[in-house]
């Protein structure tokens, strides 16, 4: 989990550092990830602080320009979750609470921007609500899955975006790989879905296979490669601030690269949502 900053510390020395713009959270609470910090336990200042401090050592840096908060202290649904349950309510650090800390990083030079991650459309107004009410940090960004099989931000935060002038910045934009099409004719194929399953909830939900094969047979008949069509259609969005995209092969870099040329064509964006009608947000 922290190796990445590594290796792009090693990477950043000797650059320019203000041509580099470097972003990074902090994951808080109600996931088992005990080799982060030993755990989680909160989104308080102490463990904002220990997480910001840990990415500023590992990528030999003073500041970050974008710090987010992976995802919310409080009861919420989120990663293959599609109902909010009152049920599972518990006590959660106030969000006034957590913009208060990050102002005081900003204070001290150690971040620059806020951004919130798998956050909702509550979650982002009441964040905003506090900055207009009480001085505090605005955030600038918002980054939550997006793909084809998953457009749920489209229902209440893409307006939010427009209004608030807010960006998203996508991840997972092939589904965990899945619209890549390489677990399409071949579902045991190496790569995440197979390594990291219990990562992957949201992509074994009983519509996720059928949508995706609809979409690779769609691709072709557009004459492009399923990831090409995949990351063209998220990539040329309007809310779109940016695109996580992640390759473990040259070629797969180049295939992702390449999208950024092919905007779809209108037939082709008018059969997207034909087929997004029939099989919405099957991986929300």
């Amino acid at each position: 989990f922290t190796r990445s900053e590594s290796m792009i510390g090693t990477w950043l020395r000797g650059k320019q550092r203000d041509q580099v713009i470097l972003a990074s959270k902090v994951a808080g609470p109600r996931r088992p990830l005990n080799w982060i910090r030993g755990g989680p336990s909160s989104l308080d200042n102490d463990n904002i602080r220990s997480a910001v401090e840990g990415s500023l050592r590992r990528l030999g840096t003073d500041y970050l320009d974008l710090y987010q908060l992976h995802w919310p202290e409080r009861n919420v649904p989120m990663f293959g979750e599609y109902q909010f349950d009152p049920g599972r309510e518990s006590d959660a650090l106030p969000i006034r609470a957590q913009l208060e800390t990050l102002a005081a990083l900003i204070r001290e030079g150690k971040i620059r921007h806020v951004g919130l991650s798998n956050e909702t459309p509550w979650g982002v107004m009441e964040f905003l609500r506090l900055t207009r009410e009480h001085g505090l940090p605005r955030v600038v960004s918002i980054q939550n899955s997006y793909s084809l099989i998953n457009r749920v931000f489209e229902f209440g935060l893409s307006e939010i975006t427009y209004r608030e002038q807010l960006s998203l910045l996508a991840y997972s934009p092939l589904a965990f790989g899945l619209l890549s099409g390489k677990y399409w004719k071949s579902p045991s194929a190496d790569g995440r879905v197979t390594r990291f399953k219990g990562f992957a909830q949201r992509y074994e939900k009983p519509g996720v296979q059928p949508a995706v094969a609809a979409y690779a047979t769609l691709a072709e008949k557009f004459g492009m490669s399923p990831a090409q069509m995949a990351l063209s259609f998220v990539y040329h969005r309007w809310f779109m601030g940016s695109t996580i995209i992640g390759a473990t092969t040259l070629a797969q870099l180049g295939e992702n690269l390449d999208a950024w040329d092919k905007p779809l064509a209108a037939d082709a964006l008018a059969a997207i949502e034909q087929l997004h009608l029939s099989q919405m947000n099957p991986a929300p």
